[in-house]
């Protein structure tokens, strides 16, 4: 498969698992036993038939270079049980060597191969609407901007000290106002300005310095149009306007470095974050994918897997937000652990990208060696020569537990290991773990 010796751990197929169920379900048909007529092209495409429960088996095929799933089972997941258990039948070489694709997964691939190269269809665009349109946009978000500063006041003559009482309500009120006035990115921060108060010691002192970062963009955006141009796109970008131009292409070969859940805080919405970097070019990469209520995203990358692709890049988004292009292959598991930096280089890279983008929260960052030590004030991850430290958050990404700090101190035994995270105002987040012995990772989250 594509090369028929490099295979994909079984962590590696399980991580493309959309919840629990599914990744349980996929690990019983991950043997040889409900599965027939499977083979596999050196294209990277696998295909089976799996006995479920009716008289006819279910039809699965995967191409790795998605990787993109189809299977004939009722299911609504992607990917369902059957082709995750497939892909462990193909991790533990029980597909087979090289053959010709069935009728059934020829049809599907060739209608894949179909879609990708036909071309967009170009549609006449009349410049004076389209004026007219975002001059009408920018008036209504410089109203609702005008609205949300008389709010921000209004809380500050009246003191923080009553929103822990206040309740929810009045922020997702104000974020809905901002919806209306065709500002998702402001709604955005007004719904996560509003679970601040009486979350944790200290939650005046974060929701003040929230106050004064939204008070920011609010007056950028009045003001943008005397912006320089980069930064203009940034507060475009960051109020919720799409880019107006298309950004840099760069193809490369993109290690997948994390890929994680958060959640919305009104739980309509999943963000999936995956963080890739290209080998040649050493550029981070941050791809969103979205999943509505109950159910999860669609694209799913397991980290550690390498694909040769094409990343556009966004403008206004820090050089980080990107979209993924065309793949040239199956993704194949990567090599060795990325080279790290010290953490005072970390701390200079974070603060050469809020030079750019003044409301960056966090910035991609590979330490190493680094080992995790406990003090006083928390765990912290220091330099071998113990000159420079960050401090590890007591939460999560999206606020979860603290479990990925446990997993990395039982990683490094005390010793030094390699990390992929993001570096902030509050320290240094990890997401992902190497061994100095061991090219495979660990996800921490």
């Amino acid at each position: 498969m594509t090369e028929q010796g490099v295979r994909w751990t079984a962590e590696q197929v399980l991580a493309l698992a959309p919840d629990d169920a599914s990744r349980k379900a996929g690990g019983k048909l991950g043997g040889a036993g409900p599965w027939s007529q499977t083979g596999g092209s050196a294209s990277g495409v696998v295909w089976g038939l799996c006995k479920g429960s009716g008289r006819t088996p279910y039809r699965t095929v995967v191409d790795l270079t998605g990787p993109a799933y189809k299977c004939s089972c009722p299911s609504r997941k992607f990917p369902c049980k059957h082709a995750l258990g497939l892909l462990l039948l193909w991790a533990a070489e029980g597909v087979g060597v090289p053959a010709e694709a069935p009728e059934w997964a020829g049809e599907w691939l060739a209608e894949r191969a179909a879609r990708a190269a036909r071309p967009a269809a170009a549609k006449p665009v009349d410049e004076e609407a389209a004026r007219k349109r975002a001059e009408r946009r920018a008036a209504r978000i410089g109203a609702g901007v005008t609205e949300l500063e008389q709010r921000l006041v209004d809380l500050l003559r009246g003191g923080l000290a009553g929103q822990e009482q206040a309740g929810y309500g009045a922020w997702e009120e104000t974020a809905a106002r901002m919806v209306d006035a065709q500002a998702p990115g402001l709604a955005t921060r007004v719904r996560e300005l509003g679970t601040i108060p009486g979350c944790g010691p200290g939650w005046p002192a974060r929701m003040l310095e929230e106050f004064a970062l939204l008070h920011l963009l609010d007056q950028a955006w009045l003001g943008v149009s005397g912006l320089p141009e980069q930064l203009a796109a940034t507060v475009r970008t960051r109020v919720g306007l799409a880019p107006s131009a298309e950004g840099e292409a760069v193809r490369d070969h993109w290690l997948v470095l994390s890929q994680y859940d958060s959640v919305s805080p009104d739980g309509r919405l999943t963000t999936r974050r995956i963080w890739l970097r290209g080998l040649a070019s050493g550029r981070p990469a941050l791809v969103l994918d979205f999943g509505p209520p109950g159910r999860p995203p669609g694209l799913a990358l397991p980290v550690g897997l390498v694909l040769e692709a094409e990343a556009r890049f966004r403008p206004g988004s820090a050089g980080l937000r990107a979209d993924l292009g065309e793949r040239c292959a199956a993704a194949v598991p990567g090599g060795p652990a990325p080279a790290g930096v010290s953490t005072e280089a970390a701390l200079e890279a974070y603060g050469a990208a809020l030079r750019e983008d003044p409301w960056l929260e966090s910035w991609p960052v590979v330490l190493g060696p680094v080992v995790p030590v406990p003090g006083e004030l928390g765990w912290q991850l220091a330099d071998l020569e113990g000159t420079s430290a960050l401090p590890v958050p007591l939460a999560g990404p999206g606020g979860g537990s603290r479990s990925g700090l446990w997993q990395l101190a039982a990683v490094s035994g005390g010793g030094p290991v390699t990390v992929f995270g993001e570096v902030g105002h509050r320290g240094f987040t990890p997401l992902t773990a190497w061994q100095p012995d061991s090219p495979e990772p660990v996800a921490l989250v």
